[in-house]
């Protein structure tokens, strides 16, 4: 019983992680279609592009891993780990991050170039220098 209890709730928090990209990509979809709409209206209509993203204290310059840790805020840093390679920075979340932190993280990697990478317990996020 105690070793089915570990499974599902194993699988309750790769579905949480599946639904937290699933929101993510349909997030980016959404975007995708509004630029797309504006890009297709008549030459007579100026087309209104939607607002710029904001970025969420992006640094300008990744140079080094204490510039990729400025660009979080000091509670989602304790949540993560930060590992520096030849050409990108690997973010590894400590702890499980719920739906809310992992949003958030999401979407401070996306501002920084980067993308999730989805490897089961090797899951991490990917962020070029």
């Amino acid at each position: 019983m105690g070793e089915e209890k570990v499974n599902i709730q194993d699988l309750a928090r790769k579905v949480d992680e599946l639904v937290n990209v699933l929101n993510v990509i349909s997030k980016d979809l959404t975007e995708v279609a509004q630029s797309l709409k504006g890009a297709t209206k008549p030459a007579t209509t100026p087309a209104v592009s939607a607002p710029a993203p904001v970025p969420v204290s992006a640094p300008a310059k990744k140079g080094n891993i204490n510039e990729v840790k400025k660009a979080f805020s000091p509670d989602l840093v304790a949540m993560l780990l930060f590992d520096e390679r030849e050409n990108i920075f690997i973010v590894k979340p400590r702890r499980f991050l719920g739906s809310d932190n992992f949003a958030k993280i999401a979407a401070v990697v996306r501002e920084l170039g980067g993308e999730y990478v989805s490897a089961g317990k090797n899951s991490h996020f990917k962020i070029p220098k």
